[in-house]
């Protein structure tokens, strides 16, 4: 049986002013379907989003879903502002259900005292009543939506904090956290997510991961983050030129297919203009030529009728971006030691700290949000002072810093100038020139960088960054904000790059590209370091688990020898139990068998008219079948009761 469409958009066109946007979008999506929606920023993807979920208008073509499903939206980094704690915020999704329970209570306190309705009648319907509504809400989850407002309040990092807290006292993540939250705890037929992951550590990158994959109905995403997209889709449509394209498999499958697509498509346009340019030149030379002018006319006729292969549409220009160094570093690049940090009349953030670091290594920092790790990368830039503990730099290092707030970056000035300001020796059109690598160009690099979006802050920011020419690059979060393609273009840039780097992400594909050691922060004030990328670091982890369980395991043997005794007689006595039983259950089958095969002969032999003409001997027969059947009954109902017991 087909999975039923919850949500089909047919021929969806949308422009701004004289700018197209969308152009004849077709797109579906089934029940249980796990579904990303990739292009570049600009393509359309949240105007698409917000047609579908209704929020804004569109020229032409329908949106198709079924009353009776409801779909629920996450759009990007939106925040929950209420006046109420966290868990009362959660329990408004169940407001419904919660209004059920309370008329439960009422109609329990109602039959508690039978004597005080006039009849039989009306006190059964009260009963009735009961009855429905407390199936309903039994059906309904009313017996575990507290369970599921904790597992989900766990698993999106809110179990450290206190559940009175009001939500207006929560950090912009967490505001957008808690509404992630309470979308999924609504469980829609479709859930929409735009940016998912943003503000969202490993952790609780691994657990919503594996909560979608659980997830009963569809789901939509948008997302930067290519780890979790290949984690949990298994469609891609792709935005590119206003179109949309279809493509099965996760987000790796999809870039392999699509380059293979373009490859074969160019491939195709080249042989066919091969063939055009042929057929033009044979035309050019034999249409004036009696002999061949018939000819050269057939070839002509057969150029104008030929369907022409379409040149792959080129893609957006797309950053430049390399990052060099004014010279070279000693080979011990920074050291930290006993680094303390705490904010004033509170328990220290981390204590005692150690870092060191070489020429030449890429050391990537993890860990969950909140124990330190923004606060742990200023201090090694010297962007914050430590409460105890020092830093050194070795010989010849100079230090970029990537902020991932941006706070660097001055909302007054013009990109330009953003850049011409720290480089005032380097003439204008040099400083055009990058910025137009990082994709301002024209009059976009007179814009004031308060009006810039996310993305265009990144690249001007890694532009600053790329000029300094720095020796050690301190990143924190660098591949916020960017799009899929500046994230690659940025990772073979870096790949490239032949300083140091240490840097936070919460990006598992990039961890993997880029990390040759792996710190972890724990939420205990404790390093962990592991010598490889992101994959060798979930390894060493699964592998410390097992260890773990099996010590456990260990230490919870019996402690003394008369209960190891007792427990090996009793193992002996169940094994000979167990044999006993699978001897009766053979003799059994046995039994049966020839029970069977006895009653379907007397059966046969009713069908012999010299028996069924003889009334007396045929009801002897039929008496011995009788009784034949009432014995394979038994030993049929024995037979089941061994296979129960040899089951437990």
């Amino acid at each position: 049986m087909n999975p039923m469409i919850i949500l089909q958009c047919d021929r969806i066109t949308k422009s701004f002013g004289a700018e197209q946007i969308l152009q004849d979008i077709k797109m579906e999506i089934k029940n249980g379907e796990r579904v990303a929606l990739v292009g570049r920023n600009g393509s359309g993807k949240t105007t698409l989003l917000n047609i579908m979920t209704g929020q804004e208008p569109y020229d032409s073509g329908s949106i198709m879903m079924p009353k009776s499903h409801t779909m629920g939206f996450l759009a990007q980094d939106t925040g929950l502002e209420s006046t109420r704690t966290i868990w009362n915020e959660l329990l408004t999704v169940f407001s419904s259900l919660r209004e059920i329970e309370a008329d439960i209570r009422e109609l329990e306190m109602k039959m508690a005292d039978p004597s005080v309705y006039e009849n039989d009648k009306i006190y059964e319907s009260v009963v009735n009543e009961y009855d429905e509504k407390l199936e309903y809400f039994r059906v309904s989850g009313g017996y575990q939506y507290e369970a599921d407002m904790r597992g989900i309040l766990s698993g999106l990092n809110f179990d450290h904090l206190s559940y009175d807290l009001p939500v207006s006292s929560l950090s912009g993540g967490q505001k957008t956290r808690l509404a992630l939250g309470k979308l999924l705890l609504s469980k829609p037929d479709l859930l929409i997510l735009d940016e998912p992951t943003n503000h969202l550590d490993i952790e609780t990158l691994t657990w919503l991961e594996n909560y979608l994959n659980g997830y009963e109905g569809a789901v939509l995403i948008v997302s930067h983050d290519r780890y979790f997209l290949d984690k949990i889709v298994t469609k891609v449509y792709e935005i590119a030129h206003t179109k949309a394209t279809l493509y099965h498999g996760n987000y790796s499958q999809f870039l392999e297919k699509r380059a293979k697509d373009v490859g074969l498509q160019q491939k195709a346009y080249d042989k066919q203009q091969d063939e055009i340019a042929q057929m033009e030149t044979f035309i050019a030379k034999n249409i004036a030529r009696a002999s061949t002018s018939k000819r050269a006319q057939s070839r002509r006729k057969q150029l104008e009728n030929m369907e022409r292969v379409e040149a792959p549409l080129a893609d957006p220009k797309s950053a430049s971006m390399s990052f060099e160094i004014a010279q070279a570093s000693g080979n011990d690049v920074l050291s930290a030691h006993r680094l303390t940090f705490s904010y004033p009349g509170n328990d220290p953030l981390f204590s005692d700290i150690d870092l060191a670091v070489n020429k030449g290594e890429n050391v990537a920092i993890i860990g969950p949000n909140g124990t330190g790790k923004t606060t742990f990368l200023k201090i090694l830039g010297d962007r914050l002072e430590a409460s105890a503990g020092e830093v050194h730099y070795g010989s010849k290092v100079t230090v970029g810093y990537y902020d991932q707030e941006q706070t660097q970056l001055n909302p007054k000035k013009t990109a330009l100038d953003e850049l011409w300001d720290e480089h005032p020796r380097i003439i204008e059109k040099e400083i055009r020139a990058v910025l137009g690598r990082f994709l301002f160009s024209g009059e976009d690099v007179y814009k004031l960088v308060h009006n810039l979006s996310g993305g265009e802050k990144a690249r001007l920011t890694l532009a600053k960054l790329m000029m300094q020419k720095a020796n050690l690059l301190l990143f924190d979060e660098p591949t916020n904000h960017l799009d899929l393609d500046s994230k690659e273009i940025l990772e073979g840039a870096l790949l490239e790059y032949p300083g140091t780097m240490v840097f936070i992400s919460h990006d598992r594909y990039f961890l993997n590209r880029m990390s040759t050691r792996t710190i972890e922060f724990s939420r205990e004030q404790q390093l962990h370091t592991y010598l490889g990328n992101y994959d060798y670091y979930l390894e060493k982890k699964a592998e410390e688990k097992e260890r773990a369980l099996l010590q456990t395991e260990s230490t919870k043997a019996p402690a003394t020898e008369s209960s190891d005794k007792s427990a090996f007689e009793q193992d002996k006595e169940d094994k000979k139990a167990a044999r006993r039983r699978r001897r009766d259950i053979e003799a059994t089958e046995e039994k049966i068998s020839q029970l069977e095969e006895e009653t379907e002969a007397l059966q046969s032999s009713l069908l012999d008219p010299d028996i069924y003409e003889d009334f007396p001997r045929a009801a002897r027969i039929q008496e011995d079948i009788e009784e034949k059947e009432a014995e394979l009954e038994r030993l049929m109902d024995h037979w089941e009761t061994l296979q129960l017991e040899d089951s437990e």
